[in-house]
Formats: C-alpha cells, structure tokens, sequence
C-alpha cells in the first residue's frame, strides 16, 4: 500500500469539537439538515442490491460466534455460539493479534453456500473507554490512491498494517483452490465492522464486487464523504445494520458543514428499532435511503445507548470473557501441530501445512 499521509489541522480539530459541542446539544438538528439542503449529497445508487432479512438473521450470529475466546472450540466449532443457522460451517483459519487484542476468522459456510470472513469487535468492559475515545477522533490519513479520501488511521491500519490482511488474503485463495470460487460475505460488529469494511474494500478491488457481500452490525463511521462515495461504487452490495438507539453508528461525529472534513456513512444502513402500543411488541426494519446519512434512520434518535450496541436481531455480540483480552487455547491443538505464530500473532489453523504455500498476494 502507499504511504499514508496525515491530513488534519490545529483549527479542523477546534471547528469539529465545537461541532461536538451542538450535536450533543442538539441531535435533531444534524438530522434536519439533509432535508433543509445544507448537506453535501452522495450518489443515490444501490446497483440493485436489497436488504435481505433471513441473509442478515445468519451472518449476525458468524458477528457473534468471533467473540469467542476459547478458540479451540471455535476452531472445531463447538462453541455454544456456533449452533442456531451456522451449524456446518468448516473454519479454516482463526487470526489474533494478542498486541491490538484483535480477532478474525475465516471459513465456509453451507448455506449461504460462501467464504464466511468475520471480525471482532471491541471488548464489551472496555466499550466505555473506546467510545469515548470515539468522540474526538479525525480523518487524519488519506486512502491510499484516491487523493480526496480521508480515513481512520486506527481503523485503516488495524486491517492493512497488522498480519490480519496477510492471512485473510492466503485462506481466501485456499479456500478458492478447494470448494472453487465461491462468493464471499464479509461480516463484523463494532470495531469489527469497521475492519470487515476496510476487508470487503480490499477484496473487491483485487477481485471484483459480484464477489463480495459485506454486512456490518453497529459500526461506527470510517471515512470522510469522498471516501463513502468510492465505497458506495466499490463495494455496491453492502449493507449496515443500525439498532435503535447505538450509540456507536454516530460516531466519530458527522458535521455536515466540514464538508469533506467530516466523517460520513457509506451506504446502505437498515435501522432496526422496536414500536411498543398496548401489550404488542412489533419489530421495525427500516430500509434507509443509499446517503449514507438518511435523517429518518438511526440520525434521527440521540443515539447513546451501549446496551443497544451490544444486541442485534435477539444476539449478544459482545466477548463471552471478562478481560479485556483474553483468549484459551486448548493442550489437545498441540499435538495437531495447527498453531503457529507470527510476529504476537497466534494463528489457528486446520489446514495449516496443506495452506502452504499458496499463490501470491
């Protein structure tokens, strides 16, 4: 990849934080302001792709399933969250950077008959701290080739700069050469959402967009409106799942008057909420325009819920452990020889010596 270059300023960083400022005071005004003309407007194109309810009900639980610490039982997949719609999927590889406390894996699933690649999020009882963290966070790099589209630097390297691309990349083309070319859908949650993003970018440049489905639960925002706009032509069959109140999708903070200085959401979100009248609970799907913004989505609430961030569609997608990074590996996966290590990366393999090598990346 090329070099990343730093992109913000002293007075961008004043300017957004007095922003700040005015969307905790006043939510609904960011919302009201796509409808009044004062925001910049993205390509309203979808190339066809729709929400598909029972495809989202079936990756939320692969989002699940990665937070799983105990990785010998995910490697064999038997952890209690690898039952429901997953039963059957054959993992292949499971990458953790124990340094950056991050997780993937990647593996093929019988229905929908695909490459499953799933990314972590953060930890639920550090969840506090990143979010806050969250709210004064910059488009401080730009994306490598297109010159006006700016990124999270944490996020943008957490994919490109850690051994987590690498991996992802060589279990991909393993998985091509023994079940053939099968479509790929790219899922995570949190954090992970974000990383499953940058993954679903990298893959459909490098092989195409009819290859690649992503879906991400939570995610917060990863670019600046140049960035959502050649997402949005990349990677066309994207779908970003919102909850009620989470408080994550709404950040880091959307200014619509920084222009191309201000985070903005790729398309296209659905936002879940719930309505309550009388005893009658009815669960709500709204299918939201392909701004990336829609004003009557999860923008149109205050958005400052954890609780919300860290269930969807009925799942827990948080860490079953209550460290902030922890992980257990069985004594038996020893004796298979299927661990190896890399650079404070564990990687988990059941293929690890028929994986190499394999074409070049």
């Amino acid at each position: 990849m090329a070099p990343l270059r730093r992109a913000a300023t002293a007075a961008e960083v004043l300017l957004a934080l007095t922003g700040l400022l005015l969307l905790v005071l006043s939510p609904a005004g960011a919302a009201t302001a796509a409808v009044e003309g004062g925001e910049l407007r993205m390509k309203q194109s979808d190339g066809g792709y729709s929400y598909n309810s029972t495809l989202a009900h079936v990756l939320v639980e692969y989002a699940s399933a990665v937070y799983t610490s105990d990785l010998t039982s995910l490697l064999t997949w038997t952890c209690p969250r690898c039952e429901g719609h997953t039963k059957g999927f054959e993992m292949i590889e499971i990458i953790v950077d124990i340094e950056k406390c991050l997780q993937a894996f990647v593996g093929v699933a019988p229905d929908p008959q695909s490459i499953i690649i799933a990314f972590r999020g953060t930890q639920e009882h550090s969840a506090s701290n990143w979010i806050e963290d969250l709210f004064w966070k910059q488009l401080d790099v730009t994306y490598p080739g297109m010159p006006n589209a700016m990124v999270h630097h944490g996020f943008y390297s957490a994919y490109y700069n850690t051994t987590l691309r690498h991996e992802i990349l060589k279990s991909v083309q393993w998985a091509w050469k023994i079940y053939g070319r099968l479509p790929i859908n790219v899922v995570g949650h949190s954090m992970g959402g974000a990383l499953a993003s940058f993954c679903a970018l990298d893959l459909s440049v490098k092989w195409g967009s009819h290859k690649v489905q992503l879906i991400t639960f939570g995610q917060p925002r990863v670019g600046n409106p140049a960035f959502a706009e050649y997402f949005n032509e990349q990677v066309p069959r994207t779908i970003r799942v919102t909850h009620e109140n989470d408080i994550v999708p709404h950040l880091p903070p959307y200014f619509y008057y920084l222009g191309e200085w201000t985070y903005h959401h790729f398309a296209r979100e659905v936002w879940l909420r719930e309505t309550i009248v009388g005893n009658v609970v009815t669960r709500n799907a709204t299918v939201c325009d392909c701004s990336g913004e829609d004003p009557i989505c999860s923008r149109s609430v205050y958005g400052r819920s954890v609780a919300d961030h860290l269930e969807y569609y009925g799942v827990n997608l948080h860490a079953d452990s209550r460290g902030t990074c922890q992980f257990v590996i069985g004594a038996s996966n020893s004796a298979y020889g299927d661990i190896l290590q890399v650079d404070g990366t564990i990687i988990l393999s059941r293929y690890l010596q028929e994986r190499y090598p394999v074409e070049s990346i």
